[in-house]
């Protein structure tokens, strides 16, 4: 949505600057921009197919970085979107995930929860239904995995939560995603974040125990 609202408003500025570069006759400049296309097209060369390839690779860049929060991530069973949960709507983390503040693991939310309003709130939704279904026959969501550590790691989400770091310091802005999109963090990550909070670095205490 970002990206349209960003894309209509340049529409918007441009169309102005030529009412006003033309004096409100906008054909003279697409008379004119339609000749300069049609003489550069005439005598295009090798310079005009690089020209061509840059332009495309930048507006390629600028889609996908314009709001790099919102890119696609996993398809989930149900399309549950943090962006409306989390952020306009300000649902605390804490209250899908409850285990985040005592223990290792923060937990999946089970459907019991997401019925806890959705018995009422837009209860007949397609998605909510999916929902009733996966309680109905007591099958618990299937939640794909977003965020993957290697094997031999061990992230303690209970002493994060207690030092009051925010989720989003290794998550990112959830409150801007629709779907997560997945991260495979690295080692560096960590030692970065630990070297700034000065905490102990010492390999079978902090991460490998």
């Amino acid at each position: 949505m970002e990206i349209l609202i960003t894309s209509f408003s340049l529409l918007t500025l441009a169309v102005i600057v030529i009412l006003i570069g033309t004096r409100g006759r906008p054909m003279r400049f697409i008379t004119a921009f339609g000749e300069t296309l049609a003489h550069v097209w005439e005598n295009r060369g090798p310079m005009f197919w690089v020209s061509a390839c840059v332009a495309l690779v930048l507006a390629f860049l600028f889609f996908f970085y314009a709001s790099p929060a919102t890119r696609i991530g996993a398809e989930q069973p149900i399309a549950f979107s943090h962006r409306l949960h989390a952020g306009h709507k300000a649902i605390q983390c804490q209250f899908c995930h409850p285990y985040v503040g005592r223990s290792i693991h923060p937990g999946l939310p089970a459907v019991e929860k997401c019925l806890y309003c959705h018995n009422y709130i837009i209860a007949n939704h397609p998605e909510i239904q999916k929902e009733h279904d996966y309680f109905n026959s007591d099958t618990p969501t299937p939640w794909v995995k977003v965020y993957e550590l290697a094997e031999h790691v061990l992230f303690n989400h209970q002493r994060h939560i207690k030092k009051e770091i925010a989720c989003e310091s290794c998550h990112g802005e959830v409150r801007q995603m629709d779907r997560l999109k997945g991260e495979r963090f690295k080692m560096g990550f960590c030692i970065q974040c630990h070297r700034e909070k000065k905490v102990n670095l010492g390999c079978w205490l902090a991460c490998h125990s």
